[in-house]
């Protein structure tokens, strides 16, 4: 099983949100300040937990999310999220340096911080619609499309305009034979806008390779951002940049989440209690117009591990006094000592004068 935590960001009136698309009408403005995704893979199913956090005038939207094979759609849980984040967290550590610095004694003196640091069988219309179901705050509608078209003739049935461009960058799941999941985001109340965290929604769909969509990204208008929490056998990492900067990993390391009953019940649902290798990877997308392709995640070639950390760095001490004081006071001492035995050695080493001969004057007469 294989999981990734996604979270991009969206301002209007750009349409892309990460793995999917925000559709409103010609009147209404809306973000999504941030879009979270669990994305699990067993090697032939593949699952994607989302939640949105959205703000604007819009009363209402469509969010449109392409996948491979026919999907599968719930609510989803959201003590998720807090828990990948909380298992994954960067840590604290204080290393030490020997020579004074530039606010340490006698120069100043404070410590500062540093960090490290696929294919569907093919619809029998232009559009069908395979499910549909209210969810909380969603109109869930399953479609399988045959073009670009047929998808803007059902989205503008359903009361909204489907971008030109967007329609354009939807084009290569056409041609791959994707469906699309399309969601109608209500407030709960009628005639508010939409505001505020949605609940998380879950999609199941047949998949024989992790792949997680992000074509439609290039669509947005400022740059993006992409935070992955991959859950597997062994460390992951993306096959390619895909027009973005090359992805980071902040963390790699196996954990057994069982191990602490209770803390990670909704991530312990998802793995079936089993030991996982969790790898989390950043990548920012700075031009999201050269995004080229979806996501594909491959096994590493070891499972190195890592950890983000934070440095606090401290001068190093012995009894509260410097050590570089004391090296010297020591070295100071050495060569005093060193000097004293060269005395010594040299007065040992020193010839003695013999004392000169007895004379002994001849005998008188």
């Amino acid at each position: 099983m294989v999981f990734s935590l996604q979270i991009g960001s969206l301002i209007a009136p750009a349409y892309a949100c990460g793995c999917g698309a925000m559709v409103v009408d010609r009147d209404s403005r809306v973000s999504v300040d941030r879009e979270t995704s669990v994305v699990g893979w067993d090697g032939s199913t593949e699952q994607i937990v989302m939640r949105l956090t959205v703000r604007g005038n819009a009363p209402e939207a469509a969010w449109i999310m392409p996948v491979p094979h026919r999907a599968t759609v719930e609510l989803g849980d959201a003590s998720l999220f807090s828990e990948l984040q909380t298992l994954t967290a960067p840590v604290t550590a204080t290393r030490h340096y020997f020579w004074p610095r530039a606010k340490d004694w006698p120069f100043g003196g404070s410590d500062h911080r540093s960090g490290d640091g696929a294919g569907a069988p093919a619809a029998a219309a232009p559009v069908e619609v395979v499910g549909r179901e209210r969810l909380g705050p969603f109109d869930v509608a399953r479609l399988a499309a045959t073009d670009p078209a047929a998808l803007e003739g059902w989205l503008k049935e359903n009361g909204f305009e489907l971008p030109d461009r967007l329609a354009t960058a939807l084009r290569p799941y056409v041609e791959q034979k994707w469906e699309y999941v399309a969601v109608r985001l209500a407030p709960q109340e009628s005639g508010r806008p939409l505001s505020g965290d949605l609940d998380p929604l879950r999609l199941r769909f047949a998949s024989d390779r992790l792949v997680y969509p992000m074509r439609l990204s290039r669509l947005a208008a400022t740059p993006q951002s992409l935070g992955l929490y991959v859950l597997a056998a062994h460390r992951m990492e993306p096959r390619g940049t895909i027009g973005g900067r090359q992805p980071v990993v902040t963390y790699a390391g196996r954990v057994d989440t069982g191990q602490e009953e209770g803390a990670y019940g909704a991530l312990d649902a998802l793995t079936g209690g089993k030991p996982v290798f969790v790898t989390a990877i950043d990548q920012s997308f700075p031009q999201p117009e050269l995004i080229d392709g979806d996501h594909e995640l491959r096994a590493a070639a070891a499972d190195t591990p890592y950890r983000t950390t934070y440095y606090r760095d401290k001068l190093l001490t012995v009894g509260g006094i410097p050590a570089w004081v004391l090296s010297l006071l020591g070295g100071a001492v050495v060569v005093v000592v060193a000097a004293l035995l060269l005395v010594v050695r040299a007065r040992g080493r020193r010839p003695v004068t013999p004392p000169p001969p007895v004379v002994v004057p001849p005998p008188l007469g």
